[in-house]
């Protein structure tokens, strides 16, 4: 029986991904670097922006500007204010949940909630969100994962992870629990690889949890 559900954010919650991956790899472009978006979805979703930056560092053999973080933060935060749309199916889905819920991400607590209120969830996740720069752990480290849950109140076996990235599926995995995979066409295997159960809209979730 699940008491409660833990949802990422990024692709989840909310369609940032596309917006997040164009601008970092528009930007890296100047620095000689490249690659499809498929493979951003891939390689960057649900990990450390530092991570990413030092995959984009190794490729091209060389650091990347000390001002890059802060330009790209910039652009992207831009971008998220008038971008970001709420996944689709998953205001009805927030709305049908008799048990409670919250949001566990990689990103900082400014970026989840900028996120959410453009996508008008904000209201239903106050108090309720929780980064991975509040405990200095980031996936595909359990971390994240262990310490919503110990919050939240409940045992790691009454808890269900939503999650659409191969870093966030693995940390949910590795803390012990039952991961949801959501399939957007890119991410399939890699989640499957991964050990979680493939989802491709809320409309099918809610099936698979039998609410």
């Amino acid at each position: 029986m699940v008491k409660c559900i833990i949802f990422d954010c990024d692709g989840v919650l909310v369609d940032t991904e596309k917006i997040g991956n164009g601008i970092l790899l528009e930007m890296a472009s100047e620095h000689g670097f490249e690659m499809h978006i498929e493979d951003a979805y891939r390689n960057f979703n649900g990990r450390n922006l530092k991570d990413c930056f030092r995959h984009i560092e190794e490729a091209i053999d060389q650091k990347l500007p000390e001002n890059f973080e802060e330009e790209y933060r910039q652009k992207s935060f831009e971008a998220f204010k008038t971008q970001v749309k709420p996944m689709e199916g998953v205001v009805e889905f927030i709305e049908k949940l008799k048990i409670p819920y919250c949001v566990a991400s990689s990103g900082p607590v400014e970026k989840i909630r900028l996120n959410l209120e453009v996508a008008g969830l904000l209201d239903k996740f106050e108090n309720k969100i929780f980064s991975s720069y509040q405990i200095n752990s980031w996936k595909p480290e359990p971390g994240i994962f262990l310490h919503a849950a110990k919050e939240m109140g409940f045992a790691v076996k009454d808890c269900i992870v939503l999650e659409d990235s191969k870093a966030g599926v693995e940390a949910g995995i590795q803390g012990g629990f039952k991961v949801y995979g959501f399939a957007n066409g890119y991410n399939n295997e890699d989640l499957k690889e991964e050990g979680a159960e493939l989802f491709s809209s809320y409309e099918e979730l809610i099936e698979k949890l039998d609410f």
